[in-house]
């Protein structure tokens, strides 16, 4: 039976991979690797390996700033939709809104439940077996926890705080009660477009450069404009709902946070990761081959120069 790679001084068990094995380092330099897309692959898996690792704590701690941070994205659409009301073209100025929280918890690097569903699991793609997924149950199930805390305390502060007038708090309820027109069918179908979006835009950091600002707002106020759902978003929204008694505890889980939930997982993690880590398969078989040919080879050659240098010596 195969032992847990534990490390001692800290009693975290790390992730296993194959680099690991072989006492290597993820390789992300484009030149050695295949193709672009490999790059980009193994530069998201090496991220997905330090958070995995990441202590429990700090993972929490980061979640529940995350979910404080995603209540921006209320806090803006709700005063563009007071300020804005009966101006040409409010609606897209308005859901520009939506992108704020994002803005804040990726340029943070907090920890958001739909980035990790993407980044997390690429090392358990690369290398399935129980340690990994164990980690990979341990970091969405913190980020998640802590995800929906912060969200909660956003929402709480929003309704029971002396911060908005009256016009604004409306512009919450419009904006919560939107959502929950949506069917369970249709939260789960909007959940699994919108976690695509953002495993998209997870893809696409490694390539932004400077231009991650703009990656993050374009691919986000995407996920407003269809009126997409999202789990994190969306509970500060519902949450709001709760605390000011428009809506009782049970309607947040049903018909809202477990199908939004499994949408953004099935969008997420089981088509675009899949995906993703499908296009560079045969890259990494390749690059495995030519690894172990140049190794033959380099042992051939290494015979021939000691059988050259005995007889020499005969």
């Amino acid at each position: 039976m195969k032992e847990e790679k534990i490390d001692k001084s800290t009693d975290e068990i790390e992730v296993e991979s194959d680099e690991k094995d072989q006492g290597e380092q993820i390789e992300v330099d484009e030149e050695n690797l295949p193709s672009r897309a490999m790059a980009i692959h193994e530069h998201i898996r090496q991220d997905g390996e330090k958070e995995l690792e990441r202590d429990a704590m700090a993972l929490l701690w980061s979640a529940i700033a995350a979910g404080l941070s995603m209540g921006a994205s209320l806090l803006a659409k709700g005063v563009f939709h007071v300020n804005l009301e009966g101006v040409p073209g409010s609606f897209l100025l308005e859901n520009l809104g939506y992108t704020f929280g994002f803005i804040i918890v990726i340029m943070a690097r907090q920890q958001l439940f739909t980035e990790n569903t993407l980044t997390a699991v690429l090392p358990i793609m690369q290398k399935p077996n129980g340690v990994n997924f164990l980690l990979l149950m341990r970091l969405w199930g913190l980020v998640l926890l802590g995800n929906i805390i912060g969200t909660g305390l956003a929402a709480f502060a929003f309704e029971y705080m002396p911060i908005f007038d009256e016009q604004t708090r409306n512009a919450f309820v419009s904006i919560g009660m939107d959502v929950m027109h949506n069917t369970p069918g249709e939260m789960f179908a909007n959940a699994i477009i919108s976690g695509w979006i953002i495993a998209t835009m997870v893809w696409m950091f490694p390539s932004a450069g400077a231009a991650k600002i703009v990656v993050i707002v374009i691919m986000t106020w995407l996920v407003a404009l269809g009126d997409l759902t999202h789990i994190v978003v969306g509970s500060v929204e519902i949450l709001y709902l709760v605390f000011n008694g428009t809506l009782h505890w049970s309607e947040f889980f049903w018909p809202f946070a477990l199908p939004t939930l499994a949408g953004n997982i099935c969008g997420g993690t089981f088509i675009f990761a899949l995906i993703s880590h499908a296009q560079i398969r045969n890259d990494m078989s390749n690059k495995k081959k030519a690894e172990a040919k140049a190794k033959v080879k380099r042992k051939a050659e290494g015979g021939e120069q000691e059988g050259k240098e005995g007889k020499r010596q005969a």
